[in-house]
């Protein structure tokens, strides 16, 4: 099979996992890297052996004319750099926050309606292993044929104090919605995928620390089209009481009428039939790359996606419906009501 020519723009924190990832994939050879900070794109591009390095996003394109464009830059560059790749026809890859606000993720997601390329979102919390396995074990019918309830619960402990969020991604700190649209929505999209679409939402959310301008903690809930409901109760100020905090980021309970699945801290999943004793299923979760090589699976099924013409996961329209729950989340927190999703349009 012939390779497919990429290249990628933003060499910061987490473009690392990126890179990582793509250099352990057969079917892609990475032709170059883009930076505003030419010395960053340097070191990244000795890391992953990437030939060619630029400080300009277009000089690249017109040189490398890659198949497809990996986009890993702060949303307010994302739909900039979303036109630049559709006038030239380069499937895109775009990581999440799409954009910095709902209104500018419609705008792209009508601009990608109207190309001829693939465009998918990179969330790839929904392609961790645990959450691969914990649907499949709902499926085969291991709690029954009922989900009554997900609930998950998550401190990461990097947002307190004067220096909240420099080491990894200072620019949290001056994100005017951070917890949710940041960080939450990967939970809103990992339910949609283990439960299908959400009906309404009720949120709570905070500021813990002063020094920061969006929200660090809150308490949502959902109520899934199916009946089933679901409580994400998130805090990026408090320290956890585990290590891995950036494994799972926290812990999952799953309830159905035979039963409960509990997913650990260390990637281990627990059943608890009732009546019976829990007990560790055999599934065990790789330590390669990040929580459980998720982005290695993710940008895996992009490629093949482009490969083989099937659609997307988290394709443009499906990721819209993600984006929506979002943005009820914060009418909720400000109308201090139920908001229903057919509300956002």
């Amino acid at each position: 099979m012939k390779k497919l020519k990429g290249v990628i723009v933003g060499a910061g924190y987490f473009s690392q996992f990126h890179g990582d990832a793509w250099s352990r994939m057969e079917e892609v050879e990475i032709t170059g890297v883009a930076d505003k900070d030419i010395q960053k794109a340097r070191l990244y591009a000795k890391s992953f052996k990437i030939p060619n390095v630029y400080a300009d996003v277009a000089a690249m394109l017109e040189e490398e004319k890659p198949d497809f464009i990996d986009i890993v830059t702060p949303p307010v560059s994302h739909k900039s750099l979303i036109e630049l790749a559709l006038a030239k026809g380069i499937h895109i890859i775009c990581q999440k926050p799409l954009a910095d606000t709902y209104k500018e993720a419609r705008e792209i997601c009508n601009l990608v309606k109207g190309a001829k390329v693939r465009f998918m979102v990179h969330e790839n919390w929904r392609f961790q292993p645990w959450y691969r396995e914990i649907k499949s074990l709902i499926q085969a019918g291991k709690i029954g044929k009922k989900v009554f309830q997900y609930t998950f619960k998550m401190r990461l402990g990097d947002g307190w104090g004067e220096n909240a969020y420099l080491d990894r991604q200072p620019y949290f700190r001056t994100m005017p919605r951070l917890l949710i649209h940041e960080t939450g929505v990967h939970f809103v999209d990992t339910f949609r995928y283990l439960e299908g679409e959400v009906a309404e939402v009720f949120a709570n959310l905070k500021t813990l620390n002063p020094i920061i301008k969006g929200e660090d903690t809150g308490m949502v809930f959902f109520r899934f089209k199916s009946g089933c409901t679901a409580l994400f109760d998130a805090n990026r100020y408090n320290e956890p009481l585990h290590n891995n905090v950036r494994f799972t980021f926290g812990e999952m309970l799953v309830e159905g009428d035979q039963g409960s699945l509990i997913l650990h801290t260390n990637g281990e999943i627990s059943h608890k039939p009732l009546g019976l004793a829990a007990y560790k299923t055999p599934f065990k979760p790789t330590e390669n790359g990040f929580s459980g090589d998720s982005v290695y699976a993710c940008q895996l099924h992009f490629i093949q996606g482009i490969v083989t013409n099937s659609p997307f996961e988290t394709g443009i329209q499906e990721y819209m419906k993600t984006l929506k729950v979002v943005e009820a989340i914060y009418q909720s927190d400000r109308l201090k009501s139920n908001v229903p999703i057919n509300r956002i349009k």
